[in-house]
């Protein structure tokens, strides 16, 4: 048996990622060939753009734990985390991630790791303060549902090269080579380009974002066999936000879409562009995984 599989397959999710890997593959290999037609060595673009992947590849989880502030702790420093991390992963057969604790009133979760292996389940400091211990667990094995299911691995890779596209559209007269070379598309060209690499980047990383949600809610339901406690910690957290001073929230940039529940919420952002489903959804989904349990059959 696959290591995590306790948190339940779901085969919507891996269709998902992987769709989404092969329809990113296909429209950053159109990009990259455009960019090296730009540039007047091809060689020196595929060197960046390796050296670009690799830093985000391994570099991605310790940047979001930075931004956050988050500091890993201890079993000593945090017995009652660990000894709850200890227990789902022992329950669900999943390697014990690191765990750390941001410094933030805003209450939250996020796990980040290129590996079951190298993952780190984080939360904040408002969010303990928040939840009772039975609501905290359905936060925990929500996060660690994310890590079973490999699903933070393929977002940090798939929003690299968005970032890239994005960073390109800003500085398009440096990625342009910033001369008049007749052989090659214009900057213009390049800039096009660039921005519909991120519009389409942006749409599939929102719908892939949202439904991972929706899975690592219902393997957090299935292992812990309490929806309704993650679901009334979902309500608490939405609420917290709503409370937290927005001088507070002015650094979720680097991991908003890791979140277990979008900061943004606190603005009314359309879901349109929201990274999370709206918490209604959820809340409803989780209440027919309840219904399910307490009939006697699985959740599917």
């Amino acid at each position: 048996m696959a290591r995590g599989a306790a948190f339940g397959k779901d085969p919507g999710l891996q269709v998902r990622m992987v769709g989404t890997l092969f329809a990113l593959g296909l429209v950053y290999a159109i990009f990259g060939g455009v960019l090296i037609a730009a540039m007047s060595n091809m060689g020196a673009v595929i060197v960046i753009l390796a050296a670009l992947l690799a830093f985000q590849f391994f570099t991605a989880d310790k940047l979001a734990l930075h931004a956050m502030h988050a500091q890993e702790v201890t079993p000593a420093q945090a017995p009652e985390l660990h000894a709850m991390v200890d227990r789902l992963c022992l329950q669900a057969d999943l390697p014990k991630p690191k765990v750390a604790v941001a410094h933030d009133r805003m209450p939250n979760a996020f796990a980040v790791g290129r590996s079951q292996k190298s993952a780190t389940v984080c939360v904040t400091t408002g969010l303990l303060e928040l939840l009772p211990p039975a609501e905290l667990e359905g936060v925990i094995a929500h996060e660690l549902a994310h890590i079973a299911h490999r699903d933070v691995l393929v977002m940090t890779l798939a929003s690299f090269f968005a970032s890239l596209a994005a960073m390109i559209v800003q500085n398009g007269i440096w990625f342009a080579g910033g001369d008049d070379d007749d052989d090659g598309p214009g900057i213009l060209v390049v800039i096009l380009v660039a921005a519909v690499v991120y519009v389409v980047s942006f749409l599939l990383l929102q719908a892939l974002s949202r439904y991972r949600e929706f899975a690592a809610d219902r393997g957090a339901a299935i292992v812990t066999g309490r929806p309704s406690a993650l679901a009334a910690a979902l309500v608490r957290i939405q609420d917290g936000i709503k409370q937290t001073p927005d001088s507070d929230l002015r650094e979720v940039g680097a991991v908003q879409a890791f979140y277990i529940l979008s900061p943004r919420v606190k603005s009314g952002i359309s879901n349109l562009f929201s990274t999370h489903p709206p918490t209604e959804k959820r809340i409803a989904a989780l209440q027919r995984i309840e219904t399910q349990l307490q009939s006697g059959r699985t959740a599917s």
